[in-house]
This record gives structure tokens, C-alpha cells and sequence, in this order.
């Protein structure tokens, strides 16, 4: 028989048989991604609320979806994952009317180099729980939605359209009917957008568009053109009148146009112009006529990341202006104050109409809170960081590293939250390793503390043990301002940085040259030409036509990724941003170029990975979503290059491919990390199969098989975890026709790492035992006994043997007499049951490699002692279990007896039981904090013994065995008289029991 209680330590879930058996994903068991942070808040560019709802909030990240607070800002929480089909909100509307209804945009128009694109519009009628698409898909980014105050059906899409090439799909739309159709009210050309819209608050047929000329490519934004203006609507949209050339307003070339009206006076409009004579501008007859109000860089510096307005609704002279700083005007624009931040980098503000102290602010670091006017802001702990590239380290458990974009870079522990604290609180645990937000990591393979990182300006070599870093760049002259062709040294934004697995462990970084040091960065040798295109026309100033935006993420014809051979120390592969693959066979002597050839100019070579199993196999995943292809590109070479195969058949258009992985324990199976999640090759990337499960839509940005598990950075919502892959590892198509399966399980870690047991039955309705043996096949748990549905199951294991017995509201200071002890290491069994079929698999349960050169006998000493005090708790309390019985028949036959004379002795004999079981628990205990009133018992000792024993993994201390001693000398005294009780007592009162014709008192056999 089952005990229920078994099962707190594991889980057991179970996939339908139904799915498509040729998928070999279909076979899995259910698996679930794991966040591990870090809580650490990344860019936001859209937030909203509602004047009638104070508490409740939404921010878009940029990468990680919607969120949604109730709380004030305290807790949020995604409530979009699994709804939508893109992961950057540009905009977020609630319907005033109507705060239930809510609307976002997705795509990002604050046009860095690493935008993401969105889908269209999403509609939701029940305050962000379920969401529905609403069309626009084309658009790509979305920058303003606006709600007609009474009519939530009716609203407005300033659209920008796609960020890297022309389209259609731009401008301002309409809807009149919720979003079943839209309608394109205002349009210049296909390279014009609509970047800002504003809807006066005190008429919602009067409305402000202003359009954007711009375009990037990978290594050039152009901000500005004819395209750029200002438009005015007074009917709701369906005419425009160009406003652009008003009277006030500057001549010439205009770039990005931000606007907004004042709640308090709809005739005071301001906007932020980019242009020669760039700035604040402000009219005070609805648009008629314009005066320049302040040119301070402040207020437009790189306005293509920037410069939005937010007029308070009741002060017509007080004006937000968001930028690097978040900034304040109570005189109309003339003069600044900076308000206090949690975050630089502002990007949206969503003001109460009916109490301006209260808004939310979207930054670079989320969305943050106040109710004060901005004096303070409530803080940002939600793990939306947008990591570029992923590093994990030789620690155990392993740490997961990454740079988060407009932070630090950060390492956090793999383990789960709650055994990095052994109270099972949550808490943070993350620190920096150098470099800064956009750089690699690269943490050395045979040192744990020592980390390389990189950033715009710097590389260095940090030390955890000191917490020093030290900055260690070939070439350290620092750049800004300036074009790729003035540089000697072209260094990307993300350069590329790497470690020879084997000694001496060389250190890589790539500029437009491979450069190579053998003595961790002291020196450092030149060993490549320029192995990049570095087309002129790709080295030229960035930014124009207005002003020149340079510090680093234009920087073009570089070198974009390393591989080194895990079997060859003089085989190294690079890849560039301009789209060419080089390789080296005699460590930088000689290089040869081996691009694909089907592979498109300009396509950036994101990874280039080295096969672990075959020394002339490399796999070589790019992108050109910056070309506006957001077709998935992935090769493989079996020849060092020679001959080349496309293998990204099966990932979607849209998915293209970041990351791509060989497994190191199974050739041929590969994993890929794409702008839509995750993938599953089994076949060496013939086909693919979504591996992505209920993953956050977010672009996966590097990848990491860790032993048992798969790991990945995310462009949005942090680090994730895919814990146990071994099964993944074993899948087999022929296993969907299997009657029973087993699968072997990978080793376990003696308090760190379960055991995870995976198992296949065809047939629906089986009864299925799942045993765990010991190597000598003494039984140490029953994990299943019961009846199951058909398909794949999974099984955890804690690794602990059975606990003691127990009973229904026990209170313990000791702990839990039911959590037994832990498992010693050694190899142990899985055994399976099935109707007559009987499977086996065997896995070894493994020391904490931080515990060194423990001697095994240490945990056999300390295991036979807990074992030996679990067998004592289980006496002590199956006696409490025996006496409650025994005094439950005794009540029913006190109230029947007619007898004084043996009511008395039936009493005298329950008090007798009593006393023993009040000696072995305290029976007045009813609620935790009673033990401090009741002085705690003799199985409560015994539970705090064996749980005060195994706080560590050691030989037990003499005093232990001592005290267990002594504990059962004591119980078998108290075991004793109950015994004496029983047969001497007993039979005699169910004698006279039995003379009155009363039922006699029962000892259960199996007690």
C-alpha cells in the first residue's frame, strides 16, 4: 500500500500518448523550464494605469512580455506568457471607460541596435487574463495605442513599421469595432512611421501624429528625412492637416517628433523636436503657431532612444521630460529640475489625471511605482534582464552568468532558491564579475574564480576571491563618437571572448583580428589578419542625417564569435558580422576561408560550435533580422568546412537561430536557441522539434548543457533552466510502440541533485510499482503503487529512504519524523512494475563534490545512526498511534457500561496507557507554539537527533551515539510498561468486559 504522504517529496505527472509519435519530443515526460533570475529589472518603454483602479499597473518588457501589479508596484506578475506570439510590448493602453479592456503593441520603436520586433495588436476583456489578436501583424513596432475615453472599441495604432526595411504597414490605424478591423487613417511612405500619438484629454476627436523617417541596418541608423512631421486631426481621424512647417517651427531636415497636451489646457501642446535647432518646442493655440522653448541637449540627446513628453493633467505649466534623465518643469518648458530615479534611460509615464502624484515610470531598469510626485519609487525586482550571451562555471552547483543590457554583468546560482537557503526562504544571490552590460563572459575552465569580461571600452580579468578586476585590452584605445573606418582596432559592441578548454588555456578576443594571450592577458600576440568583409560602405558614421549616434552598436565589420576545438588546441574557427566563417588548423598560422556558400552577405555569425564528439564537425548559427530576413540560418560542416548543409528545416520563419549547441554526452543531438524560444534536433539538425514547453516567448540568447541539464540566457526574462535532459538523451521514435520502458536515470547528488526517474507505459490503466533498491537490492523506497494512465511519467526521487511513522497532528520542535534519512552514496536501482513485466536501471548516487576526500565510511557511520534513530522514532510514535486507538474503543465503552466498579477500572487502565503515550509525545500539543508552553517529549527528541545529525555530511560526533543511547534506553523502559499494561492488564479487563456483555478492547495485529 501506497503511503500518500511519499509523495511530498517528488512529483509524478503524466503526457498523453496521443501526440504524434514520429515527434520524438511526444515521448518525453512532462518537463517544465526553471527561472533562476536574476531579479533584476530590464528595459521598459510602455507602461499604463487607470484613474479608478490606484493599485493595479502594467509595463511592457522589452523581451519578457506584459506585467501586471495589483499591489501598487510590490509584486508582479506576466500575464501574457503563452498568449502571445511576440515578446516586446511597445505600448499599453486600459481603456478609461473601461479598465478591464487593455491593449498592447508589440515591437519596440525606441530603435536600438538590438530592437525586437513585434506581431501586431492584442486585445484583453478580463483585466489581462486571457488575450486575443487583434491583426497588424506586419507592423513590427508599435509605438502609442489610444482609447477613446468612452468608447473602449474605438482606438488608435501610431505603428512604425519594420525597423530595418520598407513596408506597408505603417502609420497611424483605427478601429471602430474592438480590433476585428483596422483602418489606415494617416500614411506618408513605405520608410515613414508613425512614432507618437496623442489624443487631447479633453476631446477625443482631436488628435497629435507625428511620423519618423528611419531606417537601420547592422552597421548605420539614419534618423530623419522628408518623411518626418507633425499631423493634426479634429474628427476623430478621418482627415489630416501637416502642421509640420507652422509657423515657430524649425526649417530643414527633421528627424524623431515626440509630443503631448496639457490636461489642465488643451490649447498648450509641446514637442520635441530633432533637428539642426533641435529641442522643446511649445504653442499655446493648439498648434497653430510654435515657440522655442528650450534647446538643452538634455531634452533631445540620441532622440531616436529618447525624448518623449508627459504633460501633467492638472498644472498647464508642469511638464515630464523623459530622456537619460527623467526631468521636470513647472514653469512651461524654460527651466529643468531632475526628478529622483531608480533607473536611468526614461522611455514612458503614465500620470493620474486625477492625482498627478501618482504614476508609473518605464525605464531601462522596468517599471516603477510612485505616489509622491516621483520623491520615491517602489523597487524593481522582477527577472526581466536581457542578457546577451550566456557563461556558466565550474562550480558546484554551477553558476550561470551572463551581461544584462543597461546593468552589470551578473552570475547567479543554478540551484533552486530554496536550497541556497536551508530555512526555504527565497533569497537573492547574484553578483558581478566585471566587464559591463553588453559584454561576454568567459569564466576560466580550470579556475572557477577567475572571469573574462568584456563592454565598450574594456576587458577584463576578475578575480572572485578579491573581488578585484583588472583591465586587460589588447589594444586599450578607447573609442567614442567616431566611425569604424577611423579605428584601428574594431571592436563590436558584443566582441567576442574565449578560453581554450585545455592548458595553458589561452585567452581569445576578436576585433576585426583574432587576438591570442597565453598568460592571462598580461601580453598579448596579433594572430590573424582581418578576417572580416569590412566593406567601406559598412565603416561609415552612424546616426545622421541630424546628428551622429556612435558609441559602439554600429561598430561593423568585426568579428562576432570564436570556437575552439575541444580536440585540437590549433583549430580555431571565427565568424564575423558581415557574414564570413574562417578557420585555422595550425593555431593562427594560417587561416582559410570556408563561408557557406548559400550563407547571404551580412549575415552575423552568432556561435560557431565545435562539435564535442567529432573533431572536423563545427555547427554555424546567423541572423539578419537587421537586413529585415527574420528567416532562421543554421550549417553544418563534417569536413572542417569543405562542404557545408543548411539544417534548420522545422524552426520557423520569425525563430531565427542565436545559439546552436551539440549535446556532449549524444552525437547528433542539438539544441538551438532562437528569437521564438527553443529547439530539439535529433538527427544533427536535419529536423527540429519546439523544445520550448510553456517557456516565456523571449529571444534565447546563449545556450548550455550542464551535465543533466540545459540552460539558457534570454533577451528578456533572465536565466532559465531545463532541468534533467537525460531522457532527452534516450529518445528513441521506436519507444512510442513500447509496451513498458524504463528509462536509465542520470547520477544523483547526495543532497543537491535528485534522482529523476522517467518510465513509459503503452496501455492506459496500468498498475504500476516503482521500487528503489540498493546495489545489493535491500529495499529502501517505494516511490509509485497505483494505478496510472498511459504515456510517459516522471518520477522524482529525493534521495532520502523512508521516514518514520507518523500520525495525523503531530507537533514536533525536533522536525519532521517523516522525512527520512538521506540515502549514503553508492549505486542504487530503479525497479519497475508493470502487470508481470518487470524493467531495471541502475544510477549512482554521487558525493557533493565540494565535500572533497570524505571518507565513505564517515556517511555509513552516519547513515546507520539515522536509520537507527528513525526505527526508534517509528516505535515511539506507532505506541502513540496504538494508545489513541485503544482510547478511542475505550471512550465507546465507558459510555455503555452500567458497572461504577468498571467504568473506574476501564479508566484506571486508559489513564495507565495515557501516562506511557503522554511520556512518549506531549499530548497537549495542538498548535505550532504549544512545545514552548508543554515541555517536548521523547520522540521529539529522537526526531531533533537524527535531523540535528544529518545538518552535514560527516562521521558523527561521539556525543550522538551517546545521546541516541541514552534517548533508547528511555524508550525501552516507556515500550516496557505499555507492554506490561497490555499483557497483564488487558486481558484481564476484557475479561470482566466480556462478563457485562461488553465489547472487549482490541489490539489491532498489524500495530
Amino acid at each position: 500500500m501506497l503511503v500518500r504522504s511519499v509523495l511530498v517529496a517528488m512529483s509524478l505527472a503524466v503526457l498523453s500518448p496521443g501526440l504524434a509519435a514520429q515527434d520524438p519530443v511526444s515521448l518525453l515526460p512532462p518537463m517544465e523550464w526553471r527561472s533562476i533570475g536574476p531579479d533584476r529589472g530590464g528595459r521598459s518603454i510602455a507602461v499604463a494605469g487607470h484613474a479608478d483602479r490606484p493599485f493595479e499597473y502594467y509595463f511592457g518588457a522589452t523581451g519578457g512580455g506584459l506585467f501586471k501589479t495589483t499591489d501598487g508596484g510590490t509584486t508582479w506578475t506576466p500575464v501574457t506568457d503563452g498568449e502571445v506570439g511576440s515578446a516586446s510590448v511597445g505600448a499599453v493602453a486600459m481603456a478609461p471607460s473601461d479598465p478591464d479592456i487593455v491593449y498592447i503593441g508589440m515591437g519596440e520603436v525606441q530603435l536600438r541596435a538590438n530592437v525586437l520586433q513585434g506581431d501586431g495588436v492584442y486585445r484583453s476583456d478580463d483585466a489581462g487574463k486571457n488575450w486575443r489578436h487583434l491583426g497588424l501583424a506586419e507592423t513590427h513596432a508599435i509605438g502609442r495605442i489610444r482609447i477613446h475615453p468612452t468608447d473602449p472599441d474605438r482606438a488608435y495604432v501610431a505603428a512604425l513599421g519594420h525597423p530595418f526595411g520598407p513596408n506597408p504597414e505603417r502609420g497611424v490605424f483605427r478601429t471602430t469595432d474592438g480590433g476585428e478591423t483596422w483602418e489606415r487613417v494617416l500614411f506618408r511612405d513605405e520608410r515613414t512611421g508613425a512614432v507618437d500619438l496623442v489624443m487631447d484629454p479633453s476631446d477625443p476627436d482631436v488628435l497629435y501624429a507625428t511620423l519618423w523617417q528611419v531606417y537601420r541596418k547592422p552597421w548605420r541608423l539614419w534618423s530623419g528625412g522628408e518623411g518626418s512631421g507633425i499631423f493634426k486631426s479634429t474628427d476623430g481621424g478621418d482627415t489630416w492637416t501637416e502642421i509640420t512647417r507652422n509657423p515657430g517651427l524649425p526649417d530643414g531636415v527633421l528627424g524623431k517628433i515626440t509630443m503631448t497636451v496639457s490636461g489642465a489646457d488643451p490649447n498648450r501642446v509641446w514637442a520635441n523636436l530633432e533637428a539642426e535647432r533641435g529641442g522643446l518646442y511649445r504653442s499655446d493655440d493648439a498648434g497653430r503657431t510654435w515657440e522655442f522653448v528650450n534647446g538643452h541637449r538634455d531634452i533631445w540627446q540620441r532622440a531616436f532612444y529618447f525624448q518623449r513628453l508627459a504633460a501633467d493633467p492638472v498644472d498647464r505649466n508642469t511638464l515630464y521630460i523623459l530622456n537619460f534623465r527623467l526631468m521636470r518643469s513647472t514653469d512651461g518648458g524654460l527651466t529643468l529640475e531632475s526628478v529622483p530615479e531608480s533607473h536611468v534611460d526614461h522611455h514612458d509615464l503614465w500620470i493620474d489625471p486625477t492625482n498627478p502624484l501618482r504614476m508609473i515610470n518605464g525605464n531601462d531598469g522596468g517599471g516603477v511605482v510612485t505616489v509622491n510626485g516621483g520623491r520615491t519609487w517602489t523597487s524593481m525586482r522582477v527577472p526581466t534582464a536581457q542578457i546577451y550571451r550566456l557563461a556558466t562555471t565550474a562550480d558546484f552547483p554551477y553558476h550561470v552568468c551572463g551581461a544584462q543590457q543597461d546593468n552589470s554583468t551578473v552570475c547567479v546560482s543554478s540551484e533552486p532558491a530554496h536550497l541556497r537557503d536551508p530555512r526555504g526562504v527565497s533569497t537573492e544571490w547574484m553578483y558581478p564579475v566585471g566587464g559591463g552590460e553588453s559584454g561576454y563572459i568567459a569564466p576560466h575552465p580550470a579556475d572557477p574564480d577567475i572571469f573574462y569580461a568584456g563592454a565598450t571600452n574594456t576587458l577584463t580579468r576578475y578575480d572572485r576571491t578579491t573581488g578585484m578586476a583588472t583591465d586587460i585590452q589588447p589594444w586599450p584605445r578607447i573609442v567614442m563618437g567616431e566611425p569604424a573606418r577611423d579605428m584601428p582596432e574594431r571592436w563590436n559592441w558584443t566582441y567576442p571572448i574565449a578560453v581554450a578548454p585545455a592548458p595553458p588555456h589561452a585567452l581569445y578576443v576578436g576585433s576585426q583580428h583574432l587576438w591570442r594571450s597565453l598568460d592571462e592577458g598580461r601580453s598579448w600576440e596579433k594572430i590573424s589578419p582581418d578576417l572580416t568583409r569590412a566593406e567601406p560602405e559598412t565603416l561609415g558614421d552612424s546616426g545622421g542625417p541630424i546628428i551622429k549616434d556612435q558609441d559602439g552598436p554600429e561598430i561593423y565589420g568585426t568579428l562576432y564569435s570564436i570556437g575552439l576545438s575541444p580536440h585540437e588546441p590549433e583549430t580555431i574557427w571565427t565568424g564575423s558580422d558581415d557574414g564570413l566563417v574562417h578557420v585555422s588548423r595550425d593555431g593562427g598560422g594560417n587561416w582559410q576561408d570556408v563561408t557557406p556558400p548559400d550563407m547571404p552577405p551580412h549575415t552575423r555569425v552568432m556561435t560557431i560550435d565545435v562539435s564535442p564528439h567529432r573533431p572536423a564537425s563545427a555547427h554555424v548559427a546567423g541572423i539578419r533580422y537587421e537586413m529585415d530576413d527574420r528567416a532562421p540560418y543554421a550549417w553544418r560542416t563534417d569536413d572542417y568546412g569543405a562542404r557545408w548543409t543548411r539544417i534548420d528545416d522545422g524552426i520557423p520563419d520569425g525563430a531565427f537561430v542565436r545559439v546552436i549547441r551539440e549535446d556532449p554526452e549524444r552525437a547528433g543531438l542539438m539544441y538551438a536557441g532562437t528569437e521564438r524560444g527553443v529547439f530539439v534536433s535529433f538527427d544533427a539538425g536535419s529536423s527540429w522539434s519546439d523544445l520550448s514547453f510553456e517557456l516565456p516567448d523571449t529571444p534565447v540568447t546563449g545556450l548550455s548543457v550542464e551535465a543533466r541539464d540545459l540552460v539558457i540566457s534570454t533577451h528578456g526574462r533572465s536565466f532559465w533552466v531545463l532541468d534533467d535532459i537525460e531522457t532527452l538523451r534516450q529518445l528513441d521514435a521506436d519507444l512510442a510502440g513500447a509496451d513498458v520502458h524504463l528509462f536509465r536515470p542520470a547520477d544523483a547528488v547526495r543532497r543537491s541533485v535528485p534522482a529523476v526517474i522517467d518510465f513509459r507505459v503503452s496501455a492506459p490503466e496500468r498498475h504500476v510499482r516503482l521500487d528503489i533498491l540498493t546495489d545489493e537490492r535491500e529495499h529502501v523506497r517505494t516511490l509509485v503503487d497505483e494505478i496510472v494512465e498511459g504515456g510517459t511519467h516522471r518520477v522524482r526521487w529525493d534521495l532520502r529512504y523512508r521516514g518514520a511513522v507518523t500520525f495525523p497532528g503531530i507537533v514536533l520542535e525536533g522536525g519532521d519524523p517523516s522525512v527520512g534519512p538521506w540515502a549514503p552514496p553508492g549505486r542504487y536501482l530503479a525497479g519497475l512494475t508493470v502487470g508481470d513485466v518487470t524493467r531495471e536501471a541502475s544510477f549512482d548516487v554521487r558525493l557533493d563534490p565540494r565535500l572533497g576526500d570524505l571518507p565513505a565510511v564517515a556517511l555509513t557511520d552516519q547513515f546507520r545512526l539515522a536509520m537507527a534513530i528513525r526505527d526508534a522514532e517509528s516505535r515511539a510514535n506507532e505506541s502513540v498511534i496504538l494508545v489513541r486507538d485503544l482510547l478511542s474503543q475505550i471512550d465507546a465503552i465507558v459510555s455503555r457500561a452500567d458497572d461504577a466498579g468498571l467504568r473506574d477500572e476501564v479508566s484506571g487502565f486508559a489513564a495507565g496507557i495515557e501516562s506511557v503515550a503522554g511520556e512518549l509525545y506531549q499530548l497537549r500539543n495542538q498548535s505550532p507554539k504549544d512545545k514552548i508552553a508543554f515541555p517536548i517529549k521523547l520522540n521529539d527528541r529522537l526526531t531533533g537527533l537524527r535531523s540535528h545529525l544529518e545538518r552535514g555530511d560527516g562521521t558523527p560526533i561521539d556525543a550522538y551515539q551517546a545521546v541516541f543511547n541514552e534517548l533508547s534506553a528511555e524508550l525501552e523502559v516507556h515500550l516496557q510498561a505499555l507492554d506490561d499494561l497490555l499483557s497483564d492488564d488487558l486481558p484481564r479487563l476484557n475479561r470482566r468486559l466480556t462478563g457485562a456483555g461488553l465489547p472487549r478492547i482490541e489490539v489491532d495485529p498489524a500495530e
